[in-house]
C-alpha cells in the first residue's frame, strides 16, 4: 500500500509539471523559491516548549563555549522569556519547572549541535543531578530588560574562566558570543535598526493571501512533500500520545467524550491533546511554525484529522497544509514572535481558510472564513505558556470552524466590523498592529500578576 501511495504521488509529480511552471510564471521564480525557503525556515523540529529549549539551547553552547562544566550559571531573560518559562514542564528534567531547571539541564546534559532538540539525549545521571542543583542557588535567573521579546543571556563561570551567549528574536538565532570577556562571535546586521530579524531569514514581506492560495494550489509536490510528511508524523505522533491522557488534565478524551461522532470534535481533541502533551513535558518532537510548537501542531493536526475521518486524498490534504502553515507564517510576521496576542488564534484562523480550500471553496470564501474568524476570537490573550494552553487552542479552533461554515455559504462580517477591513491582507495587518503595537502594555501587565508572588525572590 506504501509502494502504491508512492506511485501515486510520482504520478502526480509528473501531472503538476505544466502547473508548476504557469505558477513560476505568476509569482516569478525567485518569489516561488523563497515561498519554499519560507517554509524550510519556519517549520523545524523542537523538543518541548521553545522558550524552555531556547534557554537550555544557549546554556548548552555556553558551556561549549567554556570547555567544562560550570561552577555557576546565569540567566538572564527578556519578560515575554519569563512569562512563556514559568509554567511549563521542561522534557528530560525530571518534570521540573521554570528557567533555572532549562539552564541546568542544557549546561549538564545538552548536545548544543541538535539547535531545538537540545534536550533530546539527556541521561537518568543528568536528570538527578539537575533535580539536585535546582534546589541551590547554582543557577541565578536575573529579569533581563531589552526592547527585544525574545532576549536571552546565558553566563557560564568556571573558576576565572567564563562565557557568555546571546539569543535574540528567533529561539536560535545566537547573535553575539564571548569566551572571558572577549567577543568571537557577533552577528553583524542589527534588527533594532533595520526592524528585521537577525540572522538570514527570507523577507516575510513578499507573503499576501492572493499569492499563498495560488502556490499552494499549484506547487510541485517534491518540492514540499518531506517538509509537510514530517509535520504530519511528527505532530501525528505527539496528538496521539495526549489522546492517552496521561498529561495536564486529559483534555482531549474529555473533548471527544462530548460528542465523539463529530469530525469537528475529533480535530478538536487530537490538536488539544498534542499540545497538552508537549506542554506536560511529553519527550517526543513536535515540527514547529513561526517559533511556536503548539502553532505548528494547531496549523496541521485538525487538517490531518479531518482528511483522515473525511477520506481527503493525500495531494489535497498537502496543498490544505502548505496554505495552512504559509497564513500561520503571515499572520505572525504581523504579530511577531512573542507579545500578548494568543498564538492560537492566528494558526486557528490559517485551519478555517484551509478546510474551505479543501472543501472546494472559492478564493472568495477562503478570504471570508479568515475575515469570520478574526471577527471572533482575536480578544484571547496569552498569559504564559502551560498545559491550559491545549484549552485556548480548542476554543479558538471552534471560532475557526464557525468561521469556515459561514464563509461555505458565501457569508462574512462586513467590514468596519470592529477592526475588519475591506481587504482581508489589510484586516491581518491590522490584528498584527494591534497585537504587537496596542498590546504591549497588556504583555507587560500579565508579567507582572504572573510574578506577584514570586516579588523579593529569584524566579
Amino acid at each position: 500500500r506504501d509502494t502504491d501511495r508512492s506511485r501515486g504521488l510520482g504520478d502526480v509529480y509528473k501531472r503538476q509539471t505544466v502547473k508548476h511552471e504557469a505558477l513560476i510564471m505568476a509569482l516569478s521564480k525567485e518569489e516561488y523559491q523563497n515561498y519554499v525557503k519560507i517554509l524550510q525556515e519556519e517549520l523545524i523540529p523542537a523538543l518541548g516548549c521553545t522558550e524552555p529549549i531556547a534557554i537550555a539551547y544557549a546554556a548548552a553552547k555556553a558551556r561549549q563555549v567554556l570547555g567544562c562544566e560550570p561552577d555557576k550559571i546565569v540567566a538572564e531573560c527578556s519578560g515575554n522569556i519569563v512569562k512563556n518559562v514559568k509554567g511549563v514542564i521542561v522534557p528530560n528534567s525530571g518534570n521540573l519547572i521554570g528557567i533555572n531547571a532549562a539552564a541546568i539541564v542544557g549546561a549538564l546534559g545538552g548536545d548544543a549541535d541538535r539547535a531545538l532538540e537540545v534536550l533530546h539525549d539527556v541521561s537518568p545521571e543528568v536528570i538527578k543531578r539537575t533535580k539536585e542543583l535546582a534546589k541551590t542557588d547554582y543557577c541565578e535567573v536575573k529579569l533581563l530588560e531589552s526592547t527585544h521579546t525574545l532576549h536571552i543571556k546565558m553566563h557560564c563561570y568556571k573558576g576565572t574562566s567564563n562565557s557568555m551567549v546571546e539569543i535574540r528574536d528567533l529561539h536560535t538565532n545566537i547573535v553575539c558570543i564571548e569566551k572571558d570577556g572577549k567577543k568571537i562571535h557577533v552577528l553583524a546586521s542589527d534588527s533594532a535598526a533595520t526592524g528585521k530579524y537577525y540572522g538570514v531569514m527570507t523577507d516575510r514581506s513578499i507573503l499576501n493571501l492572493g499569492d499563498i492560495i495560488d502556490f499552494a494550489r499549484e506547487v510541485k509536490l517534491e518540492d514540499i512533500h518531506d517538509l509537510i510528511a514530517r509535520q504530519i508524523e511528527y505532530n501525528t505522533a505527539i496528538s496521539n500520545e495526549g489522546m492517552t491522557g496521561k498529561y495536564g488534565v486529559g483534555i482531549g478524551p474529555t473533548i471527544l467524550d462530548a460528542n465523539c461522532q463529530s469530525v469537528f470534535t475529533k480535530m478538536k481533541a487530537y490538536t488539544a491533546a498534542g499540545s497538552e502533551a508537549r506542554m506536560g513535558g511529553c519527550i517526543l518532537p513536535v515540527i514547529t511554525n513561526s517559533g511556536s510548537g503548539n502553532q505548528g501542531i494547531t496549523s496541521s493536526i485538525p487538517l490531518v484529522t479531518y482528511a483522515r475521518e473525511e477520506g481527503i486524498d493525500e495531494e489535497t490534504l498537502y496543498r490544505a497544509l502548505v496554505l495552512s502553515n504559509l497564513m500561520t507564517i503571515y499572520q505572525k510576521s504581523y504579530v511577531g514572535r512573542m507579545s500578548a496576542f494568543c498564538a492560537a488564534v492566528s494558526s486557528a484562523t490559517s485551519v478555517a481558510a484551509a478546510l474551505t480550500f479543501m472543501a472546494g471553496g472559492t478564493d472568495c470564501q477562503i478570504s471570508q472564513a479568515i475575515q469570520n474568524s478574526l471577527a471572533n476570537a482575536s480578544g484571547i490573550v496569552c498569559d504564559g505558556a502551560k498545559v491550559s494552553c491545549a484549552a485556548k487552542i480548542a476554543t479558538a479552533l471552534d471560532s475557526g470552524f464557525l468561521a469556515h461554515q459561514i464563509a461555505m455559504k458565501g457569508l462574512q462580517y462586513e467590514a468596519d466590523t470592529g477592526i475588519l477591513k475591506i481587504d482581508v491582507d489589510d484586516t491581518i495587518k491590522s490584528v498584527g498592529r494591534m497585537a504587537a503595537e496596542g498590546m504591549r502594555t497588556t504583555d507587560m501587565e500579565i508579567l507582572e500578576i504572573m510574578l506577584e508572588e514570586d516579588k523579593g525572590t529569584s524566579f
